[in-house]
This record gives structure tokens, C-alpha cells and sequence, in this order.
């Protein structure tokens, strides 16, 4: 089922976390943390809106990293639920991808909460001091590509990186929703 981003909250200090990513280390904020930005998405492995954005999103945050922004990919969902969303599958999915950027595991699905990541993709994006200014989509594509879209998120993190603040005008993301453990 399709879900939306709620819009963004500008001046959110970004919420830290330590998690396990698929190379085998655990990642802080602070460690993915760019001088200039800092990107924080929420994504997995089986959603249809992660899959048809996902070469562009590893494209952009490669080329964000030129202009002092880190980037890293948080899975929150369910495995239980999910299958196709576990750990040893995440692996695959980043190595398949050629992420060059953390991609990690929110088992406890606390950091998520403390985001208020609704989808996936859910974007985040944080100015050097760590408050929020970007809270969107990658661009106008959902589950099929919109040719020659707007590169809404880089757009928005070059804008960040060189003046710390976002745009005015930012649509939510669209995707998936997070697949929540039952409680």
C-alpha cells in the first residue's frame, strides 16, 4: 500500500543511531555526517518505488559526495513480514546496486520512529549543523521512471550544502509503507 511522507519540519536535529550496515561495521550519524549535509533515507529491498529510483539515488549520492554531503540507507521493515527485506538479502541488494554509502539495519525500528520515516523511500535531508531542510522525494518518478525529472533531493543538498538551507518548495516522498513489527 502506498503511504506519503509527512512534510518536513525544518530545524529537526537529526536523531543519532548506531546500526549495523551490511559491510560489517556500525554506523553512527556522526560518521556518515558530511561536512557540508547530510542525507538519511529509509528504504529496503522489496518495495517497487526503492527499486525504480534506486540506481539514481547511489548516481546522486555519489555525486553529492563531491559537494561535502554523506549519505546513508536505513532498512527498518519487517522481516518477519518481509522476507525479502532481511539482513543477509540487504547485503546482496547494496553489493547489486553498487551502494558506496553505508546501508544499515534498524532492527529495533526505534530510529525510524524517531525520524518519523513513514516510507520507503523516506529522504532526509540535514544541513551541516544537523537540522532538518529537506524532507522528499528523489524526484517526480514512483514506480515508473519520469524521464528527464527534476533532480528534486540533489537539487535540494547542493542548495543545502552551499547555503545550509533547503527550498521552499518540496513534495513528500511516495512509496511503500514501513512494514511495522506487531506489537
Amino acid at each position: 500500500m502506498a503511504a506519503t511522507a509527512d512534510p518536513v519540519v525544518r530545524g529537526m536535529k537529526a536523531p543519532d543511531f548506531a546500526l549495523p550496515g551490511v559491510d560489517g561495521r556500525t554506523w553512527s550519524f556522526a560518521d556518515v555526517a558530511g561536512g557540508n549535509g547530510t542525507v538519511v533515507v529509509f528504504i529496503c529491498n522489496h518495495c517497487p518505488y526503492v527499486k525504480a529510483v534506486v540506481d539514481r539515488m547511489v548516481r546522486d549520492a555519489r555525486e553529492l559526495k563531491g559537494y561535502g554531503v554523506g549519505t546513508i540507507a536505513i532498512n527498518s521493515n519487517d522481516p518477519a513480514a518481509y522476507p525479502e527485506d532481511s539482513f543477509p538479502n540487504m547485503v546482496t541488494f547494496a553489493a547489486a546496486h553498487g551502494f558506496e554509502f553505508p546501508y544499515v539495519y534498524d532492527e529495533s525500528q526505534a530510529v525510524a520512529h524517531a525520524y518519523g520515516a513513514i516510507c520507503t523511500p523516506d529522504f532526509f535531508g540535514f544541513n551541516y549543523a544537523r537540522e532538518l531542510q529537506y524532507r522528499g522525494r528523489l524526484d517526480a518518478s514512483k514506480v515508473q521512471v519520469v524521464p528527464d525529472a527534476p533532480r528534486e533531493l540533489f537539487d535540494a543538498m547542493v542548495a543545502i550544502a552551499r547555503n545550509g538551507v533547503g527550498p521552499q518548495t518540496q513534495h513528500p516522498s511516495v512509496g511503500c509503507s514501513i512494514k511495522w513489527r506487531e506489537k
